[in-house]
């Protein structure tokens, strides 16, 4: 094989080495956000717990969603788009101020206040109960999830709250009353229309 015979080779074979490295730096996020998705969409033993069509869109969800984020960041706008995971915690006008990693915060902080008094997830939750968080990723960003209400059961068995969810970002105060409701064997408390 004679000399520029194997530069050209020799190139080849470099960009194509390169080639996925760059692929990457590109969309790499991108791919990381949806094999996120799909992989929440898989229960603790690994399985698949819903449609695989269900799981197709949390993944190109979640990439829009993170797309927008960074755009939204990139160009100074704190507005961020409610993630889907959180959509039966967080009220979409407290969830749209919050990055996704304090709406995973924020999530977390209504789950453990609608808990009962016990702490068993079982049982009934009594009106101010309360759990605060503090952002990791933004400074002044901070917020509360309280019991506001309780109702009692309705002839069907569902066992419904207000709980009412108060976030500051930067010195503003918002604030949002969801209602929540479960139907028994159910214990996890969701948000209803």
């Amino acid at each position: 094989m004679n000399k520029s015979a194997r530069v050209l080779v020799s190139s080849a074979l470099v960009a194509g080495l390169m080639a996925p490295m760059v692929a990457h730096a590109q969309f790499g996020g991108i791919l990381r956000r949806a094999r996120g998705a799909t992989n929440a969409a898989a229960s603790s033993d690994g399985c698949a717990t819903g449609s695989s069509s269900n799981a197709g869109s949390r993944a190109l969800g979640n990439i829009f969603s993170g797309l927008a984020n960074d755009a939204a960041s990139r160009s100074g706008v704190s507005s961020w788009v409610p993630s889907a995971e959180f959509a039966d915690q967080l009220d979409a006008s407290i969830a749209c101020k919050l990055d996704p990693e304090e709406q995973k915060k924020a999530a977390d902080a209504t789950l453990a206040a609608v808990r009962s008094a016990d702490g068993d997830e079982a049982g009934r939750p009594e009106v101010g109960q309360m759990a605060a968080w503090t952002s990791d990723t933004r400074r002044d960003v901070s917020g509360t999830s309280t019991v506001s209400g309780v109702e009692q059961p309705g002839n069907d068995g569902r066992d419904c709250i207000t709980v009412t969810d108060v976030i500051i970002v930067d010195g503003e105060e918002t604030r949002a009353d969801k209602r929540m409701c479960r139907l028994p064997p159910a214990v996890r408390y969701a948000i209803v229309a």
